[in-house]
């Protein structure tokens, strides 16, 4: 019996050391990751399965934090052992190797003298990851130009369908390189060229990554008009990955805030956030969605919830705009004005400055709502005062135009000078219904997508096939023996 009562408590701490051991594993090194994504690139061509790419297209966010040039010349040499014109082509974009290297080198070549010849796809791969790295620094920043201009040559030379995922993340980088050169607007017939040969092709990642390349190069020069005929004229995939449509999406809802279409562009930033990457791997996209989505809000006419403005990757960056909400949310013109001028040049290179002078209307309509609730009458004199107003014709005017627009109920007596307050509209009414009809249609969006994005197993209706054939076979076979005759009372089951 002890023995017996001491197998668990064995097996169990044979569990938690597994545990403790898999959990001890060491990190591969970025050459042998590299080596891994190559072998994974070279099954994914030989077997026709493209999510062995995705799987190694996942991992170039991590990987390209953790290389430099030596972690790139050595994944080189060590994947293309023999010396070859491919090899030569693509160390001449490193800097030359130390004289320390070349016995480990030696090794590892004589080790994996049996590799096979790499596939087109991996050749692909190592360039795009050193499109990565020359971006990173400002000094190689022409050698990635010409790196990359040299690779969409040759990638559109090859022309093979296997090769279509690792494109769409050559043609961003791409992008990225034009812009760090400062010749974005160059790259643009370059890019619509592309995007046109990839809506023929079918290609739907490099169509979707094309797409978002050029409404970012019209966005940037501030050319919304050609934008948003680009957005009218072609139709994104529906199959792109979640990253290009939080990417879609944010550049659809800059459009439509620029264009006065405040509701369409609120429901876009918001499905620009919940596609994007969480906020630690990606922050930078994170917050300047935040950015416009907390802006449009106001537009809107609506105040954002405090709680947003104390997340851990918001706080700092929302500071400013959360200066405005506290202007906007107390109707106090003057301290818009005073937040407005000490946080302009922070507006000005998040390109909301524009937006955020169009909420002067909205703090004097919020102040003169407030007035509304407060006084039942009340001079437009004071209101002058109040909301420190020029004259009491830009007073009459303001508070006319907010009774014609239901901001507030009541009316202006010209002759005495002063404006008499109604009751509030009661919160139930047509707009109620409205607001409901659009949640139930987004839920119900969103459940269509979500059973648009499962994944079923290949081939499991056949089973199911099979098994009700089979059922209905051995049905038959039951039916004709009891026609025959051939059952007796015991196969029937006894007395029946």
């Amino acid at each position: 019996m002890p023995d017996v009562e001491m197998k668990p408590a064995e097996a169990k701490a044979k569990t938690t050391e597994e545990k403790e051991k898999k959990v001890e594993e060491p990190r591969p090194t970025p050459v042998a990751e590299i080596k891994n994504n190559v072998a994974l690139i070279q099954r994914a061509v030989s077997t026709l399965e493209p999510r062995f790419t995705h799987r190694v297209l996942r991992t170039l966010t991590a990987l390209r934090k953790r290389i430099d040039d030596a972690v790139l010349r050595n994944a080189i040499e060590s994947i293309h052992t023999k010396d070859s014109s491919l090899k030569q082509s693509l160390l001449s974009w490193l800097p030359s190797a130390p004289t320390s290297t070349d016995q480990s080198m030696e090794v590892d070549a004589s080790a994996q003298s049996s590799t096979p010849e790499l596939v087109p796809e991996a050749e692909m791969y190592i360039r795009l990851l050193i499109i990565n790295h020359l971006l990173s620094s400002e000094d190689t920043h022409e050698k990635a130009l010409e790196l990359a201009n040299e690779t969409v040559e040759k990638m559109q030379a090859l022309n093979r369908r296997s090769m279509d995922a690792i494109a769409a993340k050559i043609w961003f980088a791409v992008d990225r390189a034009y812009e760090e050169a400062g010749e974005l607007s160059d790259a643009r017939p370059l890019f619509l060229a592309a995007q046109r040969t990839a809506s023929l092709r079918h290609d739907d990642e490099a169509q979707a990554a094309l797409i978002n390349c050029l409404l970012r190069s019209y966005i940037s020069y501030n050319l919304y008009d050609q934008a948003d005929k680009l957005v009218s004229k072609t139709t994104f995939p529906p199959s792109a990955s979640n990253a290009q449509f939080a990417r879609y999406h944010y550049y659809l809802g800059r459009i439509r805030v620029v264009q006065l279409n405040y509701t369409e562009a609120h429901t876009n930033l918001q499905q620009a956030i919940r596609r994007a990457p969480p906020a630690k791997t990606a922050p930078g996209f994170y917050q300047s969605v935040h950015k416009y989505f907390v802006v449009t809000e106001l537009l809107m006419g609506d105040i954002p919830d405090r709680t947003l403005f104390r997340h851990v990757v918001l706080e700092k960056a929302l500071r400013a705009y959360f200066d405005i909400v506290k202007a906007v949310r107390t109707g106090s013109l003057a301290q818009f004005q005073t937040t407005l001028s000490k946080h302009a040049a922070q507006f000005e290179e998040d390109n909301t400055y524009t937006l955020i002078i169009r909420l002067r209307q909205n703090v004097i309509k919020t102040g003169i709502r407030r007035l509304s609730l407060s006084y039942s009458r009340i001079s437009l004199r004071d209101i002058c005062v109040k909301l420190n107003l020029d004259s009491e014709e830009d007073a009459e005017y303001i508070v006319g135009k907010a009774i014609r627009d239901g901001v507030i109920e009541g009316r202006i007596v010209h002759e005495k000078g002063w404006m008499e307050c109604g009751t509030q509209k009661s919160g139930y009414g047509p707009e109620v219904s409205e607001v409901f009809g659009r949640r139930i249609a987004f839920c119900l969006d969103l459940h269509n997508q979500s059973v648009k994005a499962m994944r079923y197993p290949l081939n499991a209706h056949r089973k199911e096939l099979a098994a009700a054939e089979g059922a209905r076979e051995r049905e038959k076979e039951l039916a004709k023996e009891i026609q025959d005759g051939d059952l007796d009372d015991e196969d029937m089951g006894g007395e029946f």
